[in-house]
């Protein structure tokens, strides 16, 4: 391999690494209700397209940090992420998301619902930095989620819980 060769598959590694780090940071965000770290994820001139609203990625923030508020507890795990650039500034990505959400119930239990879904992403490099600058969200199936753990652990098995209600949990540490 040629110098040029191994200084741009070096490149597309560490690229491959920072967008890589845009869907944590996007999943995490989500969960913590870290509304800044959202809007890090995406270009503000991004187009957004989830069905339920199409816009820009500004105009999307508050609905989709709105939306997670509503839910008691939340859970995003993104995974087998495959990136193609189409330049030195500019890459394809998809990858599959999983998401659960509970709400609390009349009878103060937790039910909701896990998605399963895919994100098909554009990202643009500008400056240093990649973000989303395109993402359509495409759900594949949902279930069903009852009796859900609740905020209080169980005795049997005493695993702890958080509930995190607003932005600004204790447990919450910048990354």
């Amino acid at each position: 391999m040629t110098a040029p060769d191994m200084d741009r598959a070096l490149q597309e590694l560490i690229d491959k690494q920072a967008i890589g780090d845009v869907l944590a940071r996007y999943a995490r965000t989500l969960d913590w209700l870290d509304d800044a770290g959202q809007a890090s994820c995406y270009w503000p001139d991004a187009i957004v397209d989830y069905g339920f609203f199409k816009g820009t990625a500004a105009d999307f923030l508050p609905v989709v940090m709105g939306i997670e508020r509503q839910s008691d507890r939340r859970w995003h795990m993104l995974a087998g992420q495959i990136i193609h650039f189409i330049g030195p500034d500019r890459a394809n990505c998809e990858c599959y998301g999983i998401f659960a959400g509970a709400k609390r119930q009349d009878d103060g239990t937790l039910a909701g619902n896990l998605y399963g879904g895919r994100y098909l992403d554009a990202f643009e490099k500008r400056g240093d930095e990649w973000r989303i600058s395109s993402r359509t969200y495409i759900l594949d199936w949902s279930q069903q989620l009852t009796d859900q753990p609740g905020f209080v652990p169980n005795p049997d098995f005493p695993l702890p819980t958080l509930e995190i209600a607003a932005s600004g949990h204790p447990r919450y540490r910048a990354l």
